[in-house]
């Protein structure tokens, strides 16, 4: 079956679906460590209290034939184990109906978490993990030859990723436009990483080749992924490369990585002999009529799902991020169409009961990844995402984005819950408690060279004012 069949992109395939059960495993272990404080029984924004205002058709998800901590923790580790068995190998060297059953379940599992998630899973890059994750079902096991089908599937994902985050920039905000969006971006990020202070301080005209160089990737090579290699090949490796610049400038979770994983699926197999010590020649098993069948079927069902899609990429009003089906099967992305000028962050400070003889004060607790503390230099966890502190930056914008969770926060930080305290990089009570906890909202802006050599630290900030009154338990 020549049509069906893609027999240079063995390795391709390879490298793409244990890249991919390396973000699953990313994905399942954010959910392990943070569900509890952010989504179980005693969380900011309970799953059973959301289970109640929805229906499965709304929102399809194994949690509504029972919802409890203990199996949300075991879903979440049994997506964690077949991860790490994917990666290793085994999932490619089972039978093809066992390799397809091991990617479903990885697919309805994180679906499962996804769909109850709420704010914190309100993200793109969630749905494109489920969108590449479906097609991945289909994609075959180590006996056999790639399905083309599914290959131009992966390569449709990839090119409405990058499409339509250059389409939402060019309609978006005009910074885009007159390339001078870079000279804030770095800086008002959701989340900076180590080397963002640097990259904010480049020249102003690099920032502009900057930009003009991610337009020309996401409005114009974006089509080459649809040209014969090896154009192909070179347009996905100009995407991989322009994101692994991405991934050095900021924290963005996943999204980049998913856009290099997608990338890595279209080069050929004679790249991949070149770098690696592999061989290219393959010997294919029979083709199972009834796999050609299925995948044609699945392929058949993306061209039509995706026609909503294609008409928002083609709208004036392009929605961003957003998902057409409640399985996130085909689903129209796009970043940062407009950019903040300014930086705001809540600090979170607690006060104690003084002991005899102290002084009260004020103390802020530290967050992971978002900014507190100015000498504090901002850490690198991308692709792992931190839940909490990028809902943080949204809260800053805008009060409505703190609502109902962030109340729901402070007050678990007064109780000294252990699932919240966990989602913090330090309390500064040790084992007690505070009797006070109140919100400041402060304006940050990086420091100058100069300063830095001066030891001010990489963040100066100015007070802005309350964002929450002092509160007591008494006040819950």
């Amino acid at each position: 079956m020549g049509w069906f069949t893609a027999d240079g992109y063995w390795i391709g395939r390879l490298v793409f679906q244990r890249a991919l059960a390396a973000i699953y495993l990313v994905a399942f272990l954010v959910a392990v460590n943070q569900f509890r404080a952010l989504l179980g029984s005693d969380g900011m924004l309970p799953i059973p209290d959301y289970l109640r205002r929805v229906s499965f058709r709304q929102a399809p998800s194994l949690f509504h034939w029972r919802y409890s901590d203990a199996l949300f923790a075991g879903i979440a580790w049994t997506g964690v184990v077949l991860s790490v068995i994917t990666i290793a190998g085994v999932t490619e060297r089972l039978p093809l109906p066992v390799t397809m059953l091991v990617w479903f379940v990885l697919w309805a599992l994180y679906l499962s978490i996804v769909n109850v998630g709420q704010r914190w899973y309100g993200f793109g890059w969630e749905s494109l993990l489920l969108e590449t994750g479906f097609l991945a079902i289909f994609l075959g096991n180590a006996a056999t030859a790639p399905p083309l089908l599914l290959l131009i599937g992966l390569r449709w994902v990839l090119f409405r990723l990058e499409f339509g985050a250059g389409l939402i920039k060019m309609r978006g905000d005009p910074c885009w436009r007159d390339l001078t969006c870079l000279y804030y971006h770095h800086e008002t990020q959701p989340m900076p990483g180590p080397l963002s202070w640097f990259f904010h301080h480049l020249p102003g005209p690099l920032h502009k080749v900057e930009v003009l160089a991610n337009h020309g990737t996401q409005l114009v090579v974006a089509f080459g992924l649809f040209f014969p290699q090896p154009v192909s090949g070179i347009c996905a490796g100009i995407m991989v490369v322009t994101q692994l610049w991405l991934v050095m400038s900021g924290n963005f979770a996943w999204l980049n990585w998913m856009a290099i994983v997608l990338g890595l699926s279209v080069l050929p197999d004679g790249f991949w002999g070149w770098l690696l010590p592999l061989s290219t020649s393959h010997a294919a098993g029979a083709t199972p009529l009834w796999w050609v069948g299925v995948v044609c079927a699945i392929s058949l069902a993306v061209v039509i799902l995706s026609y909503r899609p294609a008409r928002n990429l083609l709208s004036r009003h392009q929605a961003m991020n957003a998902s057409f089906d409640t399985l996130h099967l085909v689903n129209t992305y796009g970043a940062f169409g407009s950019i903040s000028r300014v930086r705001y962050e809540i600090a979170v400070e607690g006060m104690a009961e003084p002991e005899p003889g102290e002084e009260p004060e004020w103390r802020e607790y530290e967050f992971k990844g978002k900014p507190t503390g100015p000498h504090r230099w901002p850490r690198q966890f991308a692709p792992y995402h931190l839940r909490l502190d990028w809902l943080m930056w949204f809260a800053a914008m805008s009060p409505s984005y703190a609502m109902p969770w962030f109340p729901r926060f402070v007050e678990r930080l007064l109780r000294g819950d252990p699932a919240t305290l966990k989602l913090l990089h330090r309390c500064p009570f040790g084992d007690r408690s505070p009797a006070v906890v109140r919100a400041r909202l402060y304006r940050y802006k990086y420091t100058s060279w100069n300063e830095l050599r001066a030891g001010k630290g990489c963040w100066d900030r100015q007070l802005v004012g309350e964002f929450m009154r002092p509160v007591t338990l008494e006040d819950f």
